[in-house]
């Protein structure tokens, strides 16, 4: 099996979790809240991996790019945003239901790179996509 392979399917499992925890965790919780102090725990358990790893030294190069640094932030507050709706969606409404429709957002991811990136897609891909779409209305809606 491929590395990026094994990657990705701990990353998949590992986000089922937080609809799961999260879902536990939000029951007499604001979610907005809850998803602050979701991220002060993700950035200590990250800055924390990058110290494991001896790569603390890294930062700096990081905060030097400024063009890397704009694209980084925008990606973070990204982030955060769907993480506030996120949670807000799993407090009012079915786990079963919310995480089906986020998973469209490999649709989005893909639509917005052919658009912004001119990445090329094949049918076959084009196919995947479509039932994607419809997989995940489906489960979420049927």
């Amino acid at each position: 099996m491929s590395t990026w392979l094994i990657y990705a399917l701990l990353s998949a499992f590992t986000a089922s979790l937080v609809a799961i925890f999260g879902k536990i965790g939000l029951q007499q919780l604001d979610a907005n809240t809850a998803t602050a102090v979701r991220a002060v725990v993700m950035a200590l358990f990250l800055v924390g991996v990058v110290l494991a790893q001896g790569k603390f030294n890294l930062i700096g190069g990081v905060l030097a790019d400024k063009k890397a640094l704009l694209f980084i932030i925008l990606s973070g507050v990204a982030g955060a945003l769907s993480w506030l709706f996120y949670f807000m969606a799993i407090k009012h409404g079915n786990v079963s239901q919310v995480a089906p429709i986020d998973k469209l957002s490999v649709v989005f991811a893909v639509i917005l790179a052919v658009i912004l990136f001119g990445e090329k897609i094949s049918l076959l891909a084009s196919l995947g996509v479509a039932l994607i779409t419809a997989g995940a209305l489906l489960v979420a809606l049927g």
